[in-house]
């Protein structure tokens, strides 16, 4: 999901067709906290390409057994495993950057 499209692009029925999850249940994924659509002006829920790939995730989770409760909790974990990797790289990035210079000054 890291790196797709957060424009709000399309509406909660287009929404339903791409995922095959009915309207009701993007409703209560939302009330749960599992999915953040975006809202016009008017109300009109949105969803973004990071929406409807947030959407499938959920839905293949509930099809492997879990609840939403439990869902919440993976799609925290994986947000931190996320978050994690990217900080590992940054320290892997200026790690590499540390010895370059330090290297650089022993000549």
């Amino acid at each position: 999901m890291h790196g797709l499209d957060r424009r709000a692009l399309y509406g909660i029925s287009v929404t339903s067709e791409l995922t095959g999850v009915n309207p009701q249940n993007l409703r209560v994924y939302e009330s749960r906290g599992l999915i953040e659509p975006q809202r016009t002006s008017g109300g009109t829920r949105r969803y973004s390409e990071h929406d409807v790939a947030r959407i499938n995730r959920i839905a293949g989770l509930l099809d492997a057994g879990l609840n939403l409760k439990g869902i919440a909790h993976v799609l925290e974990l994986e947000a931190e495993t996320q978050r994690l990797r990217q900080e590992v790289t940054r320290l892997r990035e200026l790690q590499v950057r540390s010895r370059k210079e330090s290297g650089e000054r022993g000549k």
